[in-house]
């Protein structure tokens, strides 16, 4: 029953996040997400009693692999050079899984910029422990004297770019091939970290 149970919640997910990853929150529907997973609507709402709820679980199952890697990689006794490259490494790897997802998040950043920032901090996601930490870096003199938040915004436009782009950098950078542009997200784990840490090098 516990197995059921789960995989008709996992089948809801996944309906639920095509569906807002192609109509964003105020276009999706509790009716067409019941249609895309081929169930009811009181089945549905059997899991998940709003759309609310449903959106808050979208997200959480998007980064719920990405943020407890985050917070280790926070408190692990490695270099800083290395936490940039593990917390790179984790966040494309996380968008590689989730494609749609930064333009999802960008659409709902213009339509409701508090209530996003409201679900990153409910999932774990907490910028200022973040830039804490970049800047107690920068007190010990282990890198340059460089504005945390601007490392920050560069880490995370880096990553995010080549996807939130990708219909128009696939054309561009490799004549619109699937593959080939899949090999050169994969490289961008590496050119991001090496960037990064070089900019920041004393």
């Amino acid at each position: 029953m516990i197995s059921q149970e789960t995989d008709t919640e996992q089948l809801i997910l996944e309906a639920a996040k095509k569906v807002f990853f192609k109509k964003g929150y105020d276009g999706a529907r509790m009716q067409e997400i019941a249609n895309e997973a081929g169930i009811n609507k009181a089945l549905l709402h059997y899991y998940f009693r709003s759309k609310d709820k449903l959106f808050e679980a979208i997200f959480f199952n998007a980064f719920q692999q990405f943020i407890p890697s985050v917070v280790e990689n926070l408190n692990a006794d490695i270099s800083f050079e290395r936490k940039i490259e593990i917390f790179v490494e984790n966040y494309i790897n996380m968008l590689i899984n989730f494609p749609q997802l930064p333009s999802f998040v960008l659409t709902e950043v213009n339509r409701n910029p508090e209530r996003i920032a409201e679900m990153f901090g409910k999932i774990g996601i907490i910028p200022s422990v973040i830039l804490q930490g970049i800047q107690k870096e920068v007190d010990k003199g282990n890198i340059s004297a460089v504005e945390p938040k601007q490392i920050l915004a560069n880490i995370v436009a880096l990553c995010v770019f080549p996807f939130a782009a990708r219909p128009l950098l696939q054309i561009v950078l490799t004549e619109n091939d699937t593959a080939k542009y899949n090999v050169f997200l994969e490289e961008r784990k590496k050119e991001v970290s090496r960037f990064i840490i070089n900019s920041i090098k004393i």
